[in-house]
């Protein structure tokens, strides 16, 4: 299997935001921010691997400045790391007042996307090639990242078997 670079898996998405898509403060929803963050990951993903993808997990989205109505949202987004079957997606989320021209970082992501066939079974992905200084160090962080998903997703395993999926509580 072949390898690919980085930007070859580089998305870019800007939207406006429109009342609709806010909040009562006059800011972007949350779970709307986290919708555009998926959907750029899912694309980064697909363009690296060639397959269909599901998301296997988001790493948490700290929230680090509003984003208004009538701002721009810029989402980032290209494959850092790659498993066997798995990628690690990186998401960049900037937001900015068309009217002042201020950019802000919103929100930052890591996202794991698995390629799956057409069975539904995963399937192996090409390796990643990093570049640039930045490629190269989110590459080299990658597998500390990976520890703690591992680490995350076996205590929510535990924790569900001990709520079960019976009635409500």
């Amino acid at each position: 299997m072949s390898e690919k670079y980085c930007k070859e898996s580089f998305v870019v998405k800007t939207s406006i935001v429109l009342p609709p898509d806010t909040n009562n403060y006059g800011t972007l929803f949350g779970g709307k921010l986290m919708e555009y963050i998926d959907d750029v990951a899912a694309i980064s993903a697909m363009r690296h691997s060639r397959k269909n993808i599901v998301t296997a997990s988001t790493d948490s989205v700290d929230f680090l400045h509003p984003i208004h109505e009538g701002n721009s949202v810029c989402l980032e987004s290209f494959v850092t790391y790659t498993g066997r079957t798995s990628m690690e997606v990186f998401v960049r989320v900037i937001a900015e007042d068309l009217l002042t021209g201020e950019r802000n970082i919103c929100a930052l992501s890591f996202l794991t996307m698995v390629a799956i066939d057409e069975n539904g079974k995963p399937t192996e992905v090409p390796k990643v090639v990093p570049q640039s200084e930045i490629e190269r160090e989110l590459y080299q962080s990658a597998k500390e990242r990976a520890e703690v998903r591992k680490k995350r997703r076996k205590e929510t395993e535990n924790l569900s078997k001990k709520f079960g999926a019976g009635l409500p509580w």
